[in-house]
């Protein structure tokens, strides 16, 4: 059904999106009405198209939406939890003794940002870098600097297959991790840009106040304190990163690991299983709007070329990266590092384009003003372009 010449589905998702650029700070319920809603018309108002059942639980030949939902939540809760051990490790405080000063101390940390997420799941790698950017300036992070620390995250995963959620799909699926390394192409030459203007924006912002903004921080994210350092947390840390790679790599389900290091680490460790609920909502948002993309039609996206690959990154800055790139591994065809950078970075251009910005609004819930986040991250805009626009030229 389509009304001039757009899917309903569409539309609705639209609305959707909409709601949630609006009622920002009742994302999780705009986010399951609008899911509610698609499922209403799939099902009752246009019927004998969809089948509930085969689309979570799969089939012989069709894998079923449930192990990504699964999955997604896992590292979305097990990581929250990863955060607060590494944040309670100790580690965030000295950090700052080892920065230098001015400019260059933001500069460096979104480049820690970048690496981590190399490795490290994004969303872990953007809740680190906000956690170390609280302690390192006190509580006064600036939304534009907040913008750059989600696209470092992001950046950093778009070559590596262990590095972020869409390229995992793409391994998955068959593409080859080296396929998708050239995509560090594109993030360098972004980096170049956000990395830097973000970095300058933030050291204006400190010079030119002298106390914690606390509007902009969550009174419920403690500062991390002493100049010790918890070798058992961090070893905990590790170990749950260390999981997280070997599930991926043995069962396709890095969540598993995150969780079975989790629950043998009890007996050793305190374990922050407060970080769950604190996290309920943003989780429940986030599998809330990934469904629903996941129930658009897949014969609706554009064919692959270099140009609906430039607007598919643009597009996954309001539809998630991760059911776009599943629709892309479906209808195939395309330059996968490229993609892989596209539809990675592009998610960084608004708050909850990609799961990373989903996570870091839990901390810093000023990020759930879009209207404000877009007017202040307009580096993010131009620094996606030029990254594309050099990877496009190295491989003409």
């Amino acid at each position: 059904m389509e009304i001039l010449n757009v899917r309903i589905e569409f539309i609705l998702f639209a609305l959707t999106l909409i709601g949630i650029a609006i009622f920002h700070r009742h994302t999780m319920w705009v986010s399951l009405t609008g899911l509610a809603v698609i499922l209403i018309f799939k099902l009752w108002i246009s019927p004998g198209e969809f089948s509930l059942s085969e689309h979570f639980l799969g089939t012989a030949e069709v894998k079923g939406e449930w192990s990504t939902l699964v999955n997604l939540a896992g590292l979305l809760l097990g990581f929250a939890i990863l955060t607060k051990l590494f944040e309670d490790s100790g580690v965030p405080a000295i950090v700052p003794r080892v920065l230098p000063g001015g400019w260059g101390k933001g500069f460096i940390l979104l480049g820690f940002v970048l690496v981590f997420s190399s490795f490290l799941d994004n969303i872990a790698a953007a809740m680190l870098g906000g956690t170390i950017a609280w302690v390192v300036y006190r509580g006064r992070v600036h939304i534009a600097y907040l913008a750059s620390i989600i696209a470092a995250s992001n950046a950093g995963g778009a070559g590596s297959v262990i590095g972020d959620t869409t390229t995992t799909l793409m391994w998955i699926e068959g593409i080859h991790p080296l396929e998708l390394l050239p995509g560090y192409i594109g993030s360098a030459a972004a980096f170049a840009i956000f990395g830097y203007v973000g970095a300058r924006i933030q050291d204006d912002y400190i010079k030119k106040n002298d106390a914690p903004d606390e509007s902009i921080l969550d009174p419920a994210v403690p500062a991390a304190n002493g100049d010790s350092v918890s070798f058992r947390k961090l070893l905990v840390v590790v170990m749950i990163i260390l999981g997280a790679i070997a599930a991926n790599y043995f069962f396709n389900f890095p969540a598993l690991g995150i969780w079975i290091i989790i629950l043998l680490s009890t007996p050793f460790t305190r374990i922050p299983w407060n970080m769950i609920p604190k996290s309920l909502k943003g989780t429940v948002f986030l599998l809330a709007l990934v469904t629903s993309a996941s129930l658009m039609p897949v014969n609706d996206l554009p064919q692959a070329s270099t140009l609906s690959t430039l607007l598919l990154g643009i597009l996954s800055s309001v539809f998630d990266n991760i059911p776009l790139t599943k629709l892309c591994l479906e209808e195939g065809g395309y330059r996968w590092d490229l993609l892989a950078y596209a539809v990675g970075f592009g998610g960084s251009m608004i708050w909850f384009g990609s799961s990373t910005g989903v996570a870091l609004s839990n901390l810093y819930p000023v990020i759930k003003s879009t209207g404000l986040y877009l007017k202040n991250s307009w580096h993010i805009v131009l620094a996606y372009f030029a990254g594309f626009a050099l990877l496009w030229l190295t491989r003409m």
